[in-house]
């Protein structure tokens, strides 16, 4: 049966606020205390003498919670002492100094005479300690707000090895602290896969969308059966193949041609985003939460874009043409895209985003210069469907259908995602500030617990093997 998680008997203040009430047989004490804190060194590019070493280096970005990535490792220079001092080694953890949040992780793989740069603390346990218990409790740091409050006080926002060796955490006998590790790594690897799940999910929602509406929009599938056409010719279009027998095959600048009015005196100024469309700056501010870069030089060289418009983007070869969502102006690096001929705008907004679409898009640069644009040149090499209008607007109602409804499925999941990440979160919190005693769910020297709870057999599965099936998903 899986034990009830209950508060502590016996409570006392730890004169921290983080911390709060932790149980009364719990040490509070500074880090350094139970740990040896040693922040890396700055390292050199070239050999200063003629025992200078090339070795790996760790740096920040190679930090995540929980994990280290030892793949890919750059290389600087050092010397023997250099490496044996600040060598880094498993079983050590490695925190961030700059301002990450305490982010830290455990070395698990050997990687040979590796160190870690001035980026990064390497911590080893003194006796009675362990750095796994540690690793839980930056966590519970970082979810306080602690680090925040800390960066907001200082000059620099950087956590030095005196606030690190100062920080004062609750720690509990060495037999406790394994039976909370035991705990918080199993519940860790539930939680994980349960995200794993969610994430394939996700995938395979993402797949199936794209897959639908790049079906529908070059006709492999008539959206009002299901099925394919009754009859099908040759489209003469490498990226197109087949088409139905009824449609069109048009040349791009017969459909649309560049707008070449400029910026109009009262027009807000647009943001082409692959994953809104083009849309008001401030609007996109708004959906992200962060400030963009404002054009300051050139504002006379803007370009006017009309409701319906699409624009070739930067990054059009990536995700294809944006639609236009707003009126107003756009950076004169951009082209606008007005039609030329009645059509369905909602079909070529689903069509200049389809796979195949994007693929052909692609093949007409070289992109031999770093960051070539597309232009409209690019845009007049490929051919595209053109189905009788009633037909193009069947197709976008339905496809707009479709889209919410896997759309709805995919923002439910992530929603899921948050939930589990604030349920771990939460849990990790409670858990190393004493809030919530696991002692009966974990096997340690003075406990024994529910043996379904850890079966050996689970421990080595990996993360990304999730327990999950996926549904039928929307159709047509």
């Amino acid at each position: 049966m899986t034990p009830t998680y209950t508060a502590y008997s016996v409570m006392k203040d730890s004169g921290v606020e983080w911390l709060g009430k932790v149980p009364a047989h719990w040490q509070v004490a500074m880090t350094k205390r139970y740990y040896v804190i040693q922040l890396g060194k700055m390292l050199q590019s070239t050999p200063n003498g003629m025992d200078d070493i090339e070795v790996p280096y760790f740096k920040a970005k190679h930090i995540q919670w929980f994990s280290v990535r030892s793949t890919d490792l750059p290389r600087m220079w050092a010397t023997p002492d250099e490496i044996d001092q600040f060598g880094a080694m498993p079983g050590d953890l490695l925190v961030c100094e700059g301002g990450e949040g305490g982010r830290c992780g455990i070395l698990k793989q050997r990687v040979q005479r590796c160190i870690i740069q001035n980026a990064l603390h390497r911590v080893r346990p003194k006796q009675g300690s362990r750095n796994d218990y540690l690793q839980y409790v930056m966590n519970a740091v970082a979810a306080s707000g602690w680090f925040e409050a800390l960066n907001e006080k200082a000059t620099i926002a950087h956590f030095t090895r005196e606030k690190f060796g100062a920080l004062r955490v609750a720690i509990p006998a060495h037999c406790e602290q394994t039976a909370i590790v035991n705990f918080l790594d199993h519940a860790d690897r539930r939680i994980r896969r349960y995200i794993s799940a969610k994430q394939k999910l996700i995938a395979l929602l993402e797949e199936q969308k794209r897959a639908i509406i790049h079906q529908a929009v070059t006709g492999q599938i008539d959206v009002r059966t299901g099925r394919p056409y009754p009859a099908y010719k040759d489209s003469d279009v490498d990226w197109l193949g087949k088409v139905p027998e009824h449609w069109e095959v048009r040349r791009s600048k017969r459909t649309f041609t560049p707008r070449q009015e400029l910026a109009r005196p009262n027009d807000v100024q647009l943001s082409a985003t692959q994953a809104y469309g083009v849309i008001a700056q401030e609007d996109y501010e708004r959906r992200v939460g962060r400030k963009v870069v404002k054009i300051l030089r050139h504002l006379e060289q803007r370009r006017h874009v009309e409701v319906d418009d699409f624009v070739i983007s930067m990054r059009s070869f990536q995700g294809g043409l944006e639609r236009a969502w707003q009126s107003g102006c756009i950076r004169s690096s951009y082209i606008v895209l007005q039609a030329v001929t009645e059509l369905v705008v909602g079909y070529f907004g689903y069509l200049f985003k389809s796979v195949g679409y994007i693929a052909a898009l692609q093949a007409t640069a070289n992109f031999i210069r770093d960051g070539q644009d597309l232009n409209f040149a690019n845009f007049c090499r490929v051919d595209v469907p053109f189905p009788p209008k009633e037909e193009q607007q069947l197709i976008a109602a339905t496809l707009e259908r479709v889209t919410m409804d896997v759309g709805s499925a995919i923002e439910r999941s992530r929603r899921e995602i948050a939930l589990l990440r604030e349920y771990r979160t939460r849990l990790i919190a409670d858990v190393v500030t004493g809030k919530l005693d696991v002692r009966a769910a974990a096997f340690t020297e003075e406990a024994e617990g529910d043996p379904e709870l850890f079966d050996e057999a689970e421990r080595p599965e990996p993360l990304d093997e999730a327990d999950g099936r996926v549904g039928e998903g929307a159709r047509l």
